[in-house]
């Protein structure tokens, strides 16, 4: 069903892959974040690629009457009021888990922005876990995959190789799309 609607219905295509047997922990960043169908997209594209993949929301979206289907789909609730460090606490659930991989949008909005927040990061690791960037390009109707980065702890290289990969993506509102600062 994921693979008729995802390629027959909306006409997209995946370029790149991982393996949930090869991969079993993982943060995934997805970029440009620039609306909510970013959200199904996701959906569509975990069930095409038959991978267990979980996001982080702000609390809020956990409440009555959504709350369920966020937990449902994997979803868990993260307390964003300042003073807490939020990456250790993320890092922290990798520890106890055999199979974990867990998406973020590193834009922190769907507005406009030429900076990508660096939490993922420090995540990935803490974690001791690669980053995979997945590019939601709508203007090209394609996911693409990249391979694992394991985080050297050169931020700004690596930052900038993660800011070629999704160089030219475009978002579903594309005024919104990620171009980064030089």
């Amino acid at each position: 069903m994921f693979k008729w609607i995802y390629h027959n219905v909306l006409g997209w295509k995946v370029i790149g892959n991982f393996s949930s047997e090869t991969v079993k922990k993982c943060v995934i960043i997805a970029v440009p974040h620039t609306s909510w169908h970013d959200f199904y997209m996701g959906i569509l594209l975990r069930g095409l690629l038959k991978t267990r993949i979980g996001f982080i929301g702000k609390k809020e979206l956990f409440k009555w009457p959504f709350g369920y289907f966020f937990r449902a789909m994997g979803g868990a609730p993260i307390d964003r009021t300042s003073g807490q460090d939020k990456v250790k606490a993320i890092a922290g659930v990798f520890k106890d888990k055999e199979e974990f991989r867990i998406t973020l949008a590193p834009e922190g909005t769907r507005k406009k922005v030429s900076q990508l927040k660096t939490g993922f990061y420090y995540i990935a690791l803490e974690a001791k876990v690669p980053i995979i960037m997945v590019a939601f390009d709508f203007g090209k109707k394609v996911h693409r995959i990249s391979k694992p980065l394991y985080p050297s702890g050169n931020i700004d290289e690596d930052m900038a190789f993660i800011h070629d990969f999704f160089k030219g993506a475009i978002g579903k509102v594309p005024e919104y799309s990620f171009t980064p600062d030089k």
